[in-house]
């Protein structure tokens, strides 16, 4: 791409992305990302639709405060038989404490027809009143036309009719919306071609769904062809299988088009931990294989490909991962050689002599694992114990003696079968003997709360560390009941740190103590914790 000009982002989480099956936002949450989409640099954020929900009620009564983005309200045009000043869902929409609104109406005949059941000619005038009555009352008024794509190949005069309706209402920007992801990349660029022609390209926008995984491709043929306004989520949020990735688009654009979009170098790095965030509270994982945010989107496994990258970053990684907030993983596995192992110690900030045999047999004792079920490159924090241990420099900071974990499945006294955990464990803490008991919801956080509780008098840094998330994977389904297993726990702190720590045994208690071990040695070394901690506590 070789155009020049300034493209405007519409991020939509807070709305599109809340429709995403299993997604629900608070007030809390949605300020923090309103905040946070802020702090990244985006021109518009879309706030919710006033009036439809108590969640989006609350979150526009107390509305966060800018300082780059615009709030926009979402709404759609007034209903049939109403004029636009009398129609309680366009007030709403009104009276929102925004400055900008945008409004969805259809642009498909078809669905004027048979869902609205209205005349073309009634649609039109819903689109023009109600941009013109918005435009009256706010600085921006915008229109989404609502399954452009589709009314464009079914009736091209009509869907041209329904964005001129808008223009001479006084929209801002007219939006044309692949609402159900079935448009491809060159039928998008085709259509926006012959659309900028009719209507100058600073006026119009793209709103792209997912639905045949060509969402970010549409949504930058769409630019290509003239437009200029994109609209798009965080990590692709969206009803059924997303919406166009901001988290993609915004790096694309700012890194390899000349297009000028309103983020700052300083704010792209802020990239990676705004995808995270988003995450967080969702409570879920961040995919390890999105694209510029991911852990492993520069990821390097094999030796030659360490190698080279070591010479020159440009050999197997498109962009600085820096600059987008993300950094360099050199990933352990049985594939792993020396290059591997020194890029990584390099990465820990461990000095090593090359001569040193033990480097050697840390290779080896990778390599060992991981034929025996461990997984070093998705668990970087167990291999950072492994390697600093066979160099002697991790802390014994505690010992398990024993646990004992009792499943106690029963009936209660109102009738309901309930199934309760209960762990003992025994630790060893520079030479005292600390016991303690603690029920969970299963056995694993029942171990866990019990070991926690041992070590807090002790350890009190272990008071913000979390599990983030727990996956069990069988590794030798033929063995039955009796199969190995292997553990990964995610775990996280107040410090915004995840680390992932992995543990294999045929007994999946074994294999979760190993790795919850792991986690909590890990998140200690880091703290700068001293064995034995605090041992003026009672032990």
């Amino acid at each position: 791409m070789t155009v020049d000009k300034r493209i405007h982002l519409f991020d939509s989480t807070l709305r599109d992305g809340a429709q995403t099956q299993g997604v629900d936002f608070s007030a809390t949450d949605k300020a923090a990302i309103a905040r946070a989409l802020d702090s990244l640099g985006v021109d518009y954020v879309e706030g919710g639709w006033p009036g439809a929900n108590p969640t989006d009620d609350v979150f526009f009564a107390e509305p966060p405060a800018m300082s780059n983005a615009r709030l926009v309200a979402f709404g759609m045009t007034r209903r049939p038989g109403r004029s636009a000043e009398n129609d309680p869902g366009l007030a709403a929409l009104l009276n929102a404490k925004v400055d900008a609104i945008c409004m969805v109406g259809k642009a498909w005949d078809f669905h004027v027809e048979i869902a609205l059941g209205i005349s073309r000619e009634e649609n039109l005038a819903m689109i023009g009143d109600s941009i013109a009555v918005a435009n009256a009352r706010k600085a921006e008024a915008m229109y989404d036309a609502e399954h452009f794509f589709d009314g464009y190949k079914s009736d091209k005069a009509y869907a041209l009719a329904c964005l001129k309706a808008a223009q001479d209402g006084g929209a801002r920007w007219m939006v044309l919306c692949d609402t159900n992801g079935g448009t491809l990349p060159d039928e998008v660029a085709a259509i926006v071609a012959e659309v900028a022609k009719e209507i100058p390209g600073h006026l119009l926008g793209i709103h792209s769904h997912n639905d045949t995984e060509n969402a970010v491709a549409n949504s930058l043929a769409a630019l290509n062809a003239g437009v200029c306004q994109v609209q798009g989520t965080l990590n692709g949020l969206g009803e059924r299988c997303g919406n166009a990735n901001l988290v993609s688009l915004i790096p694309t654009l700012k890194l390899k088009t000349n297009y000028e979009i309103g983020v700052s170098d300083a704010q792209m790095e802020k990239l990676t931990g705004t995808s995270h965030l988003l995450d967080e509270l969702l409570n879920r994982a961040p995919a390890r294989n999105a694209a510029y945010v991911g852990d492993s989107a520069f990821a390097h496994k094999g030796g030659l490909h360490v190698s080279a990258v070591e010479k020159d970053p440009r050999t197997y990684e498109h962009v600085d991962p820096t600059l987008v907030g993300n950094r360099r993983h050199f990933v352990m596995s049985d594939q792993a050689g020396r290059s591997n192992v020194l890029a990584r110690f390099r990465d820990l900030d461990i000095d090593v002599d090359l001569k040193d045999t033990r480097l050697n047999a840390l290779i080896d004792q990778v390599k060992a694992r991981e034929f025996e079920g461990f997984a070093y490159d998705g668990a970087e924090a167990s291999f950072e114990l492994l390697a600093r241990r066979a160099f002697g420099g991790v802390p014994g900071y505690f010992t398990l003696t024993r646990f004992r974990i009792m499943d106690d499945r029963r009936w209660n006294a109102r009738g309901e079968l309930v199934t309760e955990s209960e762990a003992t464990v025994t630790l060893d803490v520079a030479g005292q003997q600390r016991m303690e008991v603690a029920a969970g919801n299963g056995p694993v956080h029942a171990l866990d709360t019990a070991i926690r509780k041992a070590l807090l008098p002790i350890y009190p840094s272990l008071e913000d560390m979390r599990l983030a998330d727990y996956k069990v994977r069988i590794l030798t389904p033929q063995a039955g009941t009796g199969a190995v297993t292997r553990v990964m726990i995610d775990s996280a702190d107040r410090d915004g740190r995840r680390w992932t720590t992995v543990g294999v045994s045929p007994n999946i208690i074994d294999a979760s103590f190993n790795a919850l071990h792991d986690g909590i040695t890990w998140k200690l070394m880091q703290d700068g914790a001293e064995a034995g901690g605090n041992l003026t506590q009672p032990a």
